[in-house]
C-alpha cells in the first residue's frame, strides 16, 4: 500500500509518498494549484499500482476541492481528513514543527491510522453543495449589510419613510419608488396620479390615493438633508440589492436541482427547506463514514464538552461546537421548523420547556433527536416517518 499525503495551500501544494511499511518513496515535492501542476503530481504516482495507492489531504475550505475532483475523475482513491486530527498528531510531536513538508508524512500518518474518510461520488455532489452554500451564505451577508446601509442613507435624507412603510422600508413597493425618486423633494412634488399608481402597482393594491397623499405630506414637512449624493447612494444600494436577491435565486436555483437529483430523504422531514437540506446534505456528506449517531451529533458540534479533572467531573456543559457553525446553525433551525410541525417533537420540546430548559437549551435537545432522526434515514435511505 502507498500513502500519499497532501498539504493544501492557495497557490502551491506539497505533497510526498510513503510506503506501508514506512519506507519514503518520494520525499516532499510542490506542485502548483494548476492544471500543469495537477499533472507534475500524477506523473510522480504513474510508476505506482493505482489500486494500491491512498492519497490524503486535510478538508480546507474550498482549496482542495479543485485537485479533490480532479483525481476523482482519475479514478484515485482519496481520503479526508479532519483538520482536529491531523492537529492533534502534530501536538504529539516532541519538537514543535509546522511546514509544508512535515505536514505532508503527518497527512499520512492520519491515513495510516484510519483518521480519514473517503471520497465518493455523492461527495463530489455535497461538495457542489458545500459550496454553493458557502456562496449563498455570502451573498445574503452582502446583501444585509447593503440593506443596512441603505436605512442609514435614508435616516439622514427621509427619515419619515420607515414610519410611512411601518417600520420596514426593505418592500418592493419602497424599492421601485426610491429607484426614481430617491428624495422627499422629488416625491413631494409629483403628481398625486404619479404617485398613487407607483404605490398601488408595486404593492399588488396594498397602498391607495388616501396613503399616497400621507407620504406626500410627509415628504413635504421631511427634516432630511437634501444630498444629491445620498440620493445616487440611495439609488446604487437598492439596484445592489436586488442584484445580490437575483444571484440569491440563481444559486437556491441550482442547488434544488442538485438536492432533486439525489432524492435525499431530508426532504421529507417536516418544516424542513431546500436550504437547510443543502448545508445539512452538504455539510454530512456519505452518511457511512459514521457509526453510530453520537458520531454524527460530535461532527456537527452538538454533543457536549466534557469537563472533568482528577474526582470532579463537571455535571452540566455546554455543547462542543467543534464543526461547521453553518451546519450546527441549519440543525437547529431546522429542530426548531420541525417542532411547529411534527407533534412528536413538538411534545419533546414541550417536555424540556416544562423541566425548566430554556429555549434555546430546548431546542438544542431537539436538534439532538433530529440528528438521530437523520441518521436513521440516511443509513436505511427511508423517508421520515414519526406522525
Amino acid at each position: 500500500m502507498f500513502y500519499v499525503g497532501i498539504d493544501i495551500a492557495k497557490n502551491t501544494h506539497w505533497a510526498s509518498i510513503m510506503s506501508s511499511d514506512g519506507q519514503i518513496v518520494k520525499e516532499p515535492f510542490s506542485f502548483s494549484n494548476d492544471n500543469s501542476g495537477f499533472q507534475k503530481f500524477v506523473s510522480n504516482l504513474e510508476p505506482l499500482d493505482k489500486t494500491k495507492i491512498l492519497i490524503g489531504l486535510e478538508s480546507t475550505a474550498h482549496y482542495g476541492e479543485n485537485i479533490i475532483s480532479y483525481l476523482f475523475n482519475l479514478d484515485y482513491k482519496i481520503g479526508l481528513i479532519n483538520p482536529i486530527q491531523t492537529s492533534n498528531l502534530r501536538k504529539s510531536n516532541i519538537r514543535k514543527t509546522k511546514n509544508d513538508k512535515v505536514d505532508t508524512f503527518i497527512i499520512i500518518k492520519a491515513l495510516t491510522l484510519g483518521n480519514y474518510s473517503l471520497i465518493t461520488s455523492r461527495d463530489i455532489n455535497n461538495l457542489k453543495l458545500k459550496g454553493l452554500c458557502r456562496s449563498r451564505r455570502n451573498l445574503v451577508t452582502m446583501r444585509s449589510k447593503a440593506k443596512i446601509q441603505l436605512v442609514s442613507y435614508l435616516d439622514q435624507i427621509f427619515p419619515e419613510l420607515a414610519q410611512f412603510f411601518k417600520g420596514n422600508p426593505h418592500l418592493n413597493v419602497s424599492y421601485q419608488l426610491l429607484k426614481e425618486y430617491s428624495s422627499p423633494k422629488q416625491i413631494s412634488s409629483l403628481h398625486l396620479t404619479k404617485l398613487t399608481n407607483i404605490l398601488h402597482d408595486n404593492s399588488h393594491g396594498r397602498y391607495g390615493k388616501q396613503d399616497a397623499i400621507r407620504l406626500r405630506e410627509l415628504a413635504k414637512s421631511s427634516v432630511g438633508i437634501d444630498n444629491p449624493s445620498l440620493s445616487l447612494q440611495i439609488k446604487q444600494a437598492i439596484l445592489q440589492i436586488e442584484l445580490y436577491t437575483e444571484q440569491i435565486a440563481e444559486v437556491e436555483a441550482l442547488y434544488k436541482s442538485i438536492l432533486d437529483e439525489i432524492n435525499s430523504p431530508i426532504l421529507t422531514i417536516p418544516g424542513m427547506s431546500y436550504n437547510q437540506a443543502a448545508v445539512i446534505v452538504g455539510y454530512i456528506g456519505d452518511i457511512n463514514r459514521f457509526q453510530h449517531s453520537c458520531q454524527l451529533l460530535a461532527y456537527a458540534g452538538l454533543d457536549p464538552s466534557v469537563i472533568q479533572s482528577g474526582n470532579f467531573q463537571a455535571r452540566s456543559t455546554r455543547m462542543s461546537k467543534r464543526s461547521s457553525g453553518m451546519l450546527r446553525y441549519s440543525l437547529v433551525y431546522a429542530a426548531h421548523n420541525v417542532v411547529l410541525n411534527n407533534k412528536t417533537f413538538k411534545e419533546y420540546y414541550d417536555l424540556k420547556r416544562s423541566q425548566g430548559k430554556s429555549h434555546y437549551c430546548a431546542l438544542g435537545h431537539v436538534a439532538h433527536k433530529l440528528v438521530r432522526v437523520i441518521f436513521k434515514m440516511l443509513k436505511d435511505n427511508i423517508a421520515f416517518n414519526l406522525d
